[in-house]
């Protein structure tokens, strides 16, 4: 993981090579609405009200949990003990960045979705209101955790999610048997480059052109930059837009030449 001073750099870079947010310049039509209906989205949809009422309850939740960090191939856990309340404010997704996921979800309606990194699952709560009839499975590796994610869905009345719990190596590929395609895939866990690149490669196969990975903390430490990179530079990779925090991968294939695209946020 970069230190702050060495993240710094990073987003110092990325933000004077990206193009600006509002989409001016920006020659791809796809991007371009991608920009202006997704990014520069201002609608304050009515699940936003929901789920940010339930992060800030579990901001007040004082209860301690016991976290399993059980990482990529890890043979023994790490055991920890730690309060909803901190996991909501340090580990969970920004409101920011959680509601552009809902936007994403919103816009493009993949209808079979795979999550690596539950946590809480807020943001596994933004995916399923914006697509209600989607299925969601979503993997987290810590069992307490995953307990208080499951009452979180009970408590917003979601039943499109099955939660599976354990390590991705041993869980990823019956999560992808279960479904016919992968339409979205968003992989928020184990931020280290042998385990990213083989979360990539395990559910590349299971994409279809009109398919979206999501990738989280791409510029997040060395090993990151360089799984970015090497995803970037896959054949089957047609597109992909860097927004910093995050990066969207996409296959369509009308997509005649491979772009790569920087953009603020």
């Amino acid at each position: 993981m970069y230190s702050r001073w060495q993240l710094a750099k990073q987003y110092i870079r990325y933000y004077y090579q990206a193009a600006n947010g509002k989409g001016h310049g920006v020659h791809s039509p796809f991007v371009y609405s991608f920009i202006r209906e997704v990014l520069n989205d201002q609608r304050q949809f009515y699940a936003y009200h929901y789920i940010e009422q339930l992060r800030n309850e579990l901001m007040q939740n004082n209860m301690m949990l016991s976290v399993e960090d059980l990482g990529a191939g890890s043979v023994t856990a790490a055991t920890k003990q730690r309060t909803v309340a901190s996991i909501a404010r340090y580990a969970a997704k920004p409101k920011k960045w959680a509601q552009l996921i809902f936007r994403i979800v919103h816009y493009y309606q993949p209808k079979n979705i795979i999550e690596l990194g539950t946590s809480l699952g807020i943001t596994t709560c933004y995916m399923s209101l914006a697509r209600p009839n989607a299925h969601i499975i979503t993997g987290e590796g810590s069992h307490e955790i995953a307990e208080q994610a499951r009452k979180n869905f009970s408590d917003l009345f979601l039943e499109n999610i099955d939660l599976i719990e354990g390590n991705f190596d041993d869980t990823l590929p019956m999560m992808i048997k279960t479904l016919s395609t992968v339409d979205l895939a968003f992989v928020d866990g184990n931020h280290r480059y042998e385990p990213t690149m083989r979360y990539f490669n395990q559910l590349l196969p299971s994409m279809s052109a009109s398919s979206v990975m999501i990738f989280d903390d791409i510029h997040w430490s060395e090993d990151m930059q360089k799984a970015w990179t090497e995803i970037k530079q896959h054949p089957a990779v047609k597109m992909t837009i860097d927004l910093f925090f995050i990066g969207l991968v996409f296959f369509r294939e009308d997509f005649k030449i491979k772009q790569d695209f920087s953009i603020r946020y």
